[in-house]
This record gives C-alpha cells, sequence and structure tokens, in this order.
C-alpha cells in the first residue's frame, strides 16, 4: 500500500482563489480531492474564527474563498 503525498504549496497558482474542499479536502468527490491541510470542516472554519486561520474573501452572499498566497504562508508556517 502507498500512500499519497499532499500537493506541496509551492504547485499552487499565486492568483488563485481556494475554496474549503480545495482546502480541507474532500474524499467523496470524484475525483477525490486531497487535503492541503488535514483538519475537519469545523476546526478550520473555528481556527479562522480564533485567528488561527486567515480569513477568507466574501465572493457572494453564501460563497466565500481564500488567497492562495494565504494559503501557502499557513502551510508554511506549521510546517508543511
Amino acid at each position: 500500500m502507498t500512500k499519497q503525498s499532499n500537493p506541496q504549496p509551492r504547485h499552487l497558482s499565486e492568483l488563485a482563489l481556494l475554496r474549503l474542499a480545495q482546502i480541507i479536502g474532500n474524499p467523496k468527490a470524484n475525483p477525490p480531492i486531497p487535503a492541503l491541510i488535514p483538519v475537519g470542516r469545523t476546526t478550520f472554519l473555528n481556527g479562522v474564527k480564533s485567528g488561527k486561520y486567515p480569513k477568507p474573501l466574501k465572493l457572494g452572499p453564501r460563497s466565500v474563498a481564500w488567497k492562495t498566497e494565504d494559503i501557502r504562508a499557513l502551510i508554511e508556517s506549521i510546517g508543511g
């Protein structure tokens, strides 16, 4: 059995925006989306609320996304 490695932050485009499923992953998607930060949805959103994780950009009334550069910096700061 081989272990899949997570994509490294350097593979992310500088100008991209990431949705929550792209950050925490979605194993039920087809094809599955690997996690950049392997935490659950509630843990990640509580981290955003507490300031541990970066704030998202509001795209619409019910839509948010995070800057790739912010997520890359987070991954590097936690040793990814």
